[in-house]
């Protein structure tokens, strides 16, 4: 069964600064949910909750019903914002890590997968030899990506998956993101900066800001909405409720 995401009045804080004050928000089972918002909103945080990575200071939640664990997250795929491959293995034996971990399968047949994925991602059977330390940052977000979806996973949460690429790479990252969730059924829960791909490549858009959900709901209603803060990130202007210091 695809895992679903939900949230209930979720806080989050650090040393005495609240992140995320009050957010609940759905990831529907099989659909793509992204959150938008201004940097410090406090996305990365809550995929960190979602995740089981950082406990909630109050509120819950729920992974297909269930809170997160290790039964859970053997079923979701994951890119870190800083794409945290382990340095000491190749990019793909990064890629293919819960196989070799999980062993009872040929190595070749673990290294093959995973050349598959990597050229997905545009990274040659090269590349997939070198070290992490070895690639460019551009590299190390596409093998990441490649990771995420090595096991076919039933919830992808994924950090800005495009950060710092091409807008060729960029749409073949996005396709393959599609491509994966329509074949498998999964469940996407995403962060991004790029309000095109916002608009035009997930279902649900939730925009997060000042610990709090601002807007929530169908990509597609996103357009016609004339909620400020939407308006404001879609948009990207300088003038309206989000403020310079929330930015900082």
């Amino acid at each position: 069964m695809t895992l679903g995401v939900s949230i209930r009045a979720l806080a989050k804080g650090f040393d005495g600064k609240t992140v995320l004050s009050d957010v609940s928000l759905e990831a529907p089972p099989g659909r793509s949910t992204v959150l938008i918002g201004p940097s410090a909103a406090g996305k990365t945080v809550l995929l960190r909750c979602v995740l089981g990575l950082e406990a909630p200071d109050r509120g819950e939640v729920a992974l297909g019903g269930a809170p997160p664990g290790a039964d859970g997250l053997a079923r979701v795929g994951v890119l870190f914002q800083r794409d945290a491959l382990f340095d000491g293995m190749t990019v793909w034996e990064n890629v293919a890590f819960r196989a070799l971990q999980r062993g009872g399968g040929p190595r070749r047949a673990a290294r093959e997968r995973a050349l598959a994925l990597l050229a997905d991602v545009g990274l040659t059977a090269g590349a997939a030899a070198l070290y992490p330390a070895e690639l460019s940052g551009g590299m190390r977000k596409r093998a990441g990506v490649a990771r995420a979806m090595a096991d076919d996973p039933e919830l992808l949460v994924l950090d800005d998956p495009t950060a710092g690429l091409d807008p060729p790479m960029t749409n073949a990252i996005l396709d393959l993101i599609e491509r994966h969730a329509a074949r498998t059924g999964a469940t996407v829960l995403a962060v991004t900066g790029d309000m095109a791909a916002a608009r035009a490549r997930f279902d649900r858009i939730v925009l997060l800001q000042g610990g709090v959900v601002r807007w929530a709901g169908e990509a597609a209603e996103a357009e016609a909405a004339r909620d400020p803060w939407l308006r404001q990130m879609l948009e990207g202007r300088a003038d309206g409720p989000i403020a310079w210091e929330a930015r900082a």
